[in-house]
Parts: C-alpha cells; structure tokens; sequence
C-alpha cells in the first residue's frame, strides 16, 4: 500500500540535482537560494541555510554535504549535521558534474565548458586541475580513481583520483550515450562496471580483468542513462518509456514494464517489489516478477524519485517534497496484473 507520511512545500519547481537522501538525511533545495537537512521520519527541520540558485549537483559525502549553486561559480562543504559551512572554493563558470572518491572531489567536465578540478574533501585545498577543458559524462568513483569518458565517444578512462593521471583506459563496443544531466555508467559489484552505449547496448567493465564486452543488448531503443538496480535485476530504461529488465549477472532479457506513461528514474525496491514513478504525478508498485500490484497519484508531477531506506521514499513533485511508504500489499485485481516476457502493465 503506497501511503504519503508527510509533505513538504519548496515554494518553487521542484529539481532533481537539488534532492540527496541517505538512510539518516534528507537534503532539499527550497525557497530558490536555501538548502534545507529534514528529519525523514517526521519531515522536521534540521538546519537551513543559503547556498544559491537551483543547484547543479547536492552529494553527501560521509558527514559532509557538497553543493554547486547556477548562480555562482562555487563549491560549498557543508557539516552535515549542523549546515554550518566548512569550507568553499572558487569554480570556473558552468561548472558541472559533481563527483567523490574517498577523501577527494571530483568537480568539471559537464558539456565540455570547464577543466577538470579536485578537491580535497577534508579542507578544500586543490589538489590537481587539467589545463584544457574536457567533456566527459557524469564520472563514476572506481578503484582509486574515477571513470570518464567522452560522450559518442568509444574510449574509456580510469583516472587516478590523486594527481588525475591516466591509469586504464577501454574501447567500447559502441559510442558512449550522451545524458546531459544524469550518469551512463553503474556500479554493478565491486571493480565491475556497466556503460550504456549506442542505441540498445550495455557494455561491461571488469578493472581487475582489464577488459571490457558487451553484456546486454535491448529489442528496443534505450535511453541514455545508466542501468538501475532493484531487486537483483538490471532495469535499463527505454527510450519511449518504461524498461527492459535483464539478469545482473549474466544479461539475460527477463520481461519488458511499460505502463504506458514516461518514466522518471529511478526503480527503488520495497519489501515485496519495486516503485516507480511517473512525470504525470502516477507512482507504480512492481512485484519481483515484474506484475503491477499498485498504482497511485499522489501529485501533478514528479521530477525524482529516491529511496533512503526499505519501503521509505522520497519524491520531487511539482512544488513539494513528499515523504512516502510503500508496505506490503496483495495484489490488485486480475485484470490490473501482468506477467510474460514482454508485459504491458
């Protein structure tokens, strides 16, 4: 049963860059210039401070939340538990892409505008820069540095997150997909790494075996944007909505969703399935075997959807945050189920 806990106003068009949510903290853009720390349970204020305009990336990062307002070129360390800020560097302008490995931040690199710069997560202190700027996907922390890579470009980097030199580098079977916004590429086990490439492909990156191979390919055109993980399966979204679903360990196509409307990312698992969500506002409860049990509109639209914890969810509606439960229920109606390998819900 999808249930809403509690309700938030933002006072503005709610942003997916502008949420973060870990299992103890809920971190929200509001009021145009304010980051916000709620409770999760009860929605109750923490802290609330100014940092900006409409934020290009909010990561926590252990007891640190980083955040990169539009209207200023800087990157703010907030302490997590008190918003008090602990430290904050210059950028250059359009800075995007916001990124940490271990002690070090990541931050450049979004359509080419900017170098590469990182930070030391502890103080600030600039540890490296490139001199020219580079255009890369969102980077993804791996090993003991990140993995970058050119969109519609077939190489791929490992570059060590300490002085920024090159350590690996990968040809893909297919061009990298081009996601202006959010990440191409997932973490799928430790070392091991899958890239969205061309129109239909996922490729696999494995850093101990120094190899790479394409690990699954869609009937249908995908999305660029990585593949999400929910109850031990791949969920790779389509280009037109819904998703192709495969095996985590081996690729293998198991069942297509589509429930007729676009959906935003991401899949988050609940006790008895998965949720996902619409931009119509509409939220959908999955079985593990991909039947639609639920569904539910608890708002005009959604922009993001995530989880902090087992059957507690947060989602970024039109202009408001919502708190969200989602318990065990037994399926609907016949004829609100699905099953086979290519089902329409």
């Amino acid at each position: 049963m999808i249930e809403i806990g509690w309700e938030r106003p933002l006072h503005q068009r709610g942003v997916a860059s502008g949420l973060a949510v870990t299992s103890g903290e809920v971190i929200v853009h509001e009021r145009s210039t304010r980051l916000v720390s709620l409770d999760p349970a009860a929605g109750s204020v923490r802290w609330d401070v100014p940092v900006g305009t409409r934020p290009r990336a909010v990561v926590i990062a252990g007891d640190r939340c980083l955040a990169i307002p539009q209207d200023h070129p800087r990157l703010s360390c907030l302490d997590l538990a008190t918003g008090r800020r602990i430290w904050s560097a210059d950028i250059p302008a359009f800075s995007g892409h916001l990124v940490v490995s271990a002690n070090v931040v990541l931050v450049g690199g979004w359509r080419g505008y900017t170098p590469l710069r990182a930070f030391d997560l502890a103080t600030g202190q600039l540890r490296w820069g490139t001199e020219r700027r580079i255009r890369t996907v969102l980077p993804v922390p791996a090993g003991n540095g990140f993995l970058i890579g050119q969109p519609q470009d077939t190489r791929v980097r490992l570059i060590d997150r300490h002085d920024g030199r090159e350590l690996s580098a990968w040809r893909l079977p297919e061009p990298l997909a081009d996601n202006d916004a959010g990440s191409v590429v997932a973490e799928a086990g430790p070392g091991r790494f899958l890239l969205r490439c061309g129109r239909r492909a996922l490729a696999e990156i494995v850093l101990s075996a120094d190899q790479v191979r394409e690990f699954a390919r869609a009937e249908t055109d995908l999305a660029a944007a990585a593949p999400e993980q929910a109850a031990g399966l791949l969920w790779l979204p389509e280009l037109r909505g819904g998703y192709t679903v495969v095996d985590s360990a081996v690729g293998r196509p198991q069942w297509r969703v589509d429930v007729g409307e676009r959906l935003v990312g991401r899949v988050v698992p609940t006790a008895d399935g998965c949720l996902a969500a619409s931009n119509s506002g509409m939220l959908f409860h999955l079985a593990s075997d991909g039947r639609l049990t639920e569904r539910t509109s608890v708002a005009r639209r959604i922009w993001a959807l995530r989880n902090a914890a087992a059957d507690q969810l947060f989602a970024v509606a039109k202009g408001s945050l919502l708190a969200i439960s989602a318990r065990r229920c037994p399926a609907r109606a016949a004829g609100d189920r699905t099953t086979g390998r290519s089902a329409r819900c």
